[in-house]
């Protein structure tokens, strides 16, 4: 991958994360409510935010890893969240697919409309069979995002993650490439 793939949709572009969203990224993740149920404490200062633009860089660079995404509005380029995929496991063609949105941004359809733009990319050009998404019990919202994306609800994963203090479990759901094929 060297060149970073610009997706677009109806109402959004998908494209590299950079420096200068260092604080944009340092708002959302620095927001104790969005990141409630992302796996992770809320960042406090611009120092971290620079640190994970560095890590979503890396993912596509010598690592290979992944691929995240920043999500802006086509009306005003404002950067709303991210999404992509992470732990790429090349030898089972499998990732597991994160996000997040800026509490401004909940209950649009955004994050519906940036993942529907992702998984094909996911499937056809890192030749994925199973994409995976592990959702915090309480996350209604994404509960609910998931089966309409094709994902297969497949378990609960007890006290997988530990943030905020504490250790949380997952809903485990997978979509596989011919299913998401066939729904297409």
């Amino acid at each position: 991958m060297s060149d970073f793939p610009v997706l677009h949709t109806e109402h959004l572009i998908l494209r590299e994360i950079v420096d200068a969203d260092a604080q944009a990224l340092l708002d959302i993740h620095g927001c104790a409510e969005v990141m409630r149920y992302f796996g992770s404490d809320p960042l406090i200062e611009l120092a971290q935010a620079k640190a994970l633009v560095a890590t979503f860089s890396h993912w596509r660079g010598e690592g290979n890893s992944g691929i995240r995404w920043g999500i802006s509005q086509k009306s005003d380029g404002k950067l709303l969240g991210s999404c992509g995929f992470f732990r790429w496991n090349h030898a089972w063609r499998s990732a597991m697919v994160g996000y997040e949105l800026a509490q401004s941004a909940w209950g649009q359809g955004l994050m519906q409309e940036a993942l529907a733009a992702i998984l094909p990319y996911g499937f056809r050009v890192m030749n994925l069979n199973r994409i995976e998404a592990q959702i915090h019990p309480d996350n209604l919202a994404s509960l609910k995002l998931m089966p309409k994306l094709g994902f297969v609800h497949e378990g609960q994963l007890r006290e997988a993650g530990f943030w905020g203090g504490k250790f949380n479990d997952f809903v485990q759901f997978g979509v596989l490439r011919r299913e998401y094929i066939e729904q297409v």
